[in-house]
């Protein structure tokens, strides 16, 4: 039974299509998240975390090694801005 090689070519074409849609999803979530991986089954614990990180240096990513806190860390938080029921 002989193979339809035409049909190799938009077979070739959806493949090649597919591999760059997922490289560049890749690429644009590492970007966003600094060059680490996305996380995945973040916890209570961590999204405090990334909140504190993300006031202490402007995103959830980054981590510093500055023992004292940047002006306004004291009034940026959470508590001051939710409302009492």
């Amino acid at each position: 039974m002989p193979v339809p090689w035409e049909a190799l070519i938009p077979f070739g074409l959806v493949t090649a299509m597919f591999g760059a849609a997922g490289t560049l999803l890749n690429v644009s979530k590492r970007a966003q998240n600094q060059g680490k991986p996305p996380r995945y089954h973040v916890d209570s614990w961590e999204e405090m975390m990334m909140d504190r990180d993300r006031r202490l240096t402007g995103h959830a990513r980054k981590q510093t090694s500055n023992p004292v806190a940047p002006e306004g860390f004291e009034t940026s938080s959470v508590w001051y801005t939710e409302r009492r029921q």
